[in-house]
């Protein structure tokens, strides 16, 4: 089973980002294989970030996330691919995004394919995703697909002009997942330190 997990910053409800990031979810299932829906092979879970505003605070103040909060982390954590996008607020993506990665652990996406979305009032803004959001997972060692998806105002108007930017980098993901899955996460329980070392200070 292939896992692909989606994370939506949006603060609305509904929100266009959230619609991106199900175009994009959807489009990525059909090029792994599966259905529009996630069905088949492909798991996909959706993280909507806005349900976990006071659990992410509590995290960067404790340290460690918690309850059904540290599930949608470990949901992440352990994704095959990772679909991120966020709206643009003053030119950068917003505080609830910047915060989840805050809170993720520092290797927790290291080599994950991860294609990258944002939503904006106009175009201009869509260089967010070069000057912001790239940057921000080149830090985490993700492997970002080379295709991104702004989708300004006007992209939901009556003509569909997202259909091929959306297909094109779906494509990209699904392909990177296929060919380069993500490497096994290492377990910190695997090799215990034993409690004779740690008693005595040794390492």
């Amino acid at each position: 089973m292939t896992a692909l997990a989606v994370i939506s910053a949006g603060l609305g409800q509904p929100s266009s980002t959230r619609l991106l990031a199900d175009r994009l979810a959807a489009a990525t299932s059909t090029a792994l294989g599966g259905d529009a829906a996630g069905g088949g092979d492909v798991a996909v879970e959706t993280i909507e970030l806005r349900d976990y505003a006071h659990a992410m605070v509590d995290a960067t103040l404790t340290g460690f996330p918690s309850g059904t909060f540290r599930a949608a982390v470990e949901t992440v954590a352990n994704a095959d691919g990772l679909i991120a996008v966020t709206p643009v607020y003053s030119t950068s993506y917003s505080g609830l995004f910047k915060t989840f990665f805050d809170v993720l652990e520092r290797d927790a996406l290291d080599g994950t394919p991860v294609l990258l979305g944002a939503t904006g009032g106009t175009e201009r803004h869509s260089l967010a995703i070069d000057y912001a959001m790239r940057p921000l997972f080149a830090y985490l060692r993700a492997a970002v697909v080379p295709t991104a998806v702004y989708a300004a105002s006007e992209d939901w108007g009556g003509a569909d002009r997202l259909a091929d930017r959306v297909t094109r980098a779906a494509g990209e993901l699904a392909a990177l997942m296929s060919a380069r899955p993500a490497p096994a996460k290492a377990d910190p329980y695997d090799d215990p330190v034993p409690f004779e070392d740690l008693l005595s200070g040794r390492p």
